[in-house]
């Protein structure tokens, strides 16, 4: 069973970064695509970032390029999301999320894990 789990949000200024880690567990993930999500209050989850796990290809969300990277880590099967940069409006809960290469939608998701940029 594929297992997901998010870490490193919290609490940080406008203008700082952070690292988030997702480590991704239950299968091999060779054949996947990796993503980030996230969903502030009131609104719907929207896409942020995506990596392609063989090939390291990456896409990002208009809002966060030139600010956020998307990473992975094979020899620790995690994927990370490098927020640098932060604005207000990067708050919301972040979601890691998954799906095979052949399949259209993302199957597997994490818990989420919290990011509030403070003004």
């Amino acid at each position: 069973q594929v297992q997901l789990v998010e870490s490193g949000g919290g609490l940080v200024q406008a203008g700082g970064s952070l690292r988030l880690s997702c480590a991704a567990s239950g299968r091999t993930f060779s054949n996947y695509r990796m993503g980030w999500f996230r969903q502030a209050p009131g609104k719907e989850r929207e896409f942020v970032a995506a990596i392609r796990w063989s090939s390291g290809s990456t896409s990002y969300a208009d809002s966060v390029k030139g600010r956020f990277t998307i990473s992975r880590d094979n020899a620790e099967n995690t994927v990370y999301l490098q927020m640098n940069s932060l604005k207000p409006e990067d708050t919301a809960v972040y979601y890691c999320a998954a799906r095979p290469m052949i399949v259209a939608n993302y199957n597997y998701w994490g818990q989420g894990t919290q990011v509030t940029v403070s003004s």
